[in-house]
């Protein structure tokens, strides 16, 4: 798989690939909160901090998938759950880890997950996973995360499993 970086001057760019993935991820899901518009937000949001990173797979002259996100501000950490205390240090949130489905089951996912956090200089890495996909938090829990807590940032989203990974 080849390996494309991109960084916040590369947004406005990347931007429809990343929506377009997303939507190949998501075709067969029809609730809001999963909607285009709705990853939109999020892509645009997170894509606006100065020290976002995105690592994009290809095959065979099209795209596998993207992993990206960024540093949280000190002492910052997932709406809806309270940091714990026993977790010190920078935090690199890994926002989103997204996979087609075509190439899922052969690595892929590993593999962007790794490029990214190559480019990591943070003391552990976060990220969440919806609690009613366990397969995915396993898959989380087997790259050596560990469960902290649940959240639910907002009355309309699922509630996450928040996960962290010392580096």
């Amino acid at each position: 798989m080849d390996l494309k970086r991109y960084t916040h001057a590369d947004a406005r760019d990347v931007r429809s690939l990343l929506l377009d993935i997303h939507d190949e991820a998501y075709a067969d899901t029809s609730d809001d909160f999963h909607s285009r518009e709705r990853f939109s937000y999020f892509v645009d949001r997170w894509s606006s901090r100065e020290d976002w990173l995105c690592i994009s797979g290809w095959e065979e002259g099209g795209p596998v998938g993207f992993a990206y996100g960024s540093m949280l501000k000190p002492g910052g950490w997932w709406k809806g759950h309270l940091r714990p205390r026993m977790l010190r240090g920078s935090v690199f949130a890994l926002s989103e880890l997204m996979v087609i489905p075509k190439w899922r089951g052969g690595g892929r996912a590993q593999t962007l997950h790794d490029a990214l956090l190559n480019e990591v200089t943070a003391d552990m890495v976060s990220l969440t996973v919806e609690t009613q996909r366990p397969r995915i938090q396993a898959m989380y829990e087997r790259w050596k995360y560990a469960k902290v807590g649940e959240a639910k940032p907002s009355d309309d989203s699922p509630t996450y499993a928040v996960m962290v990974r010392k580096l």
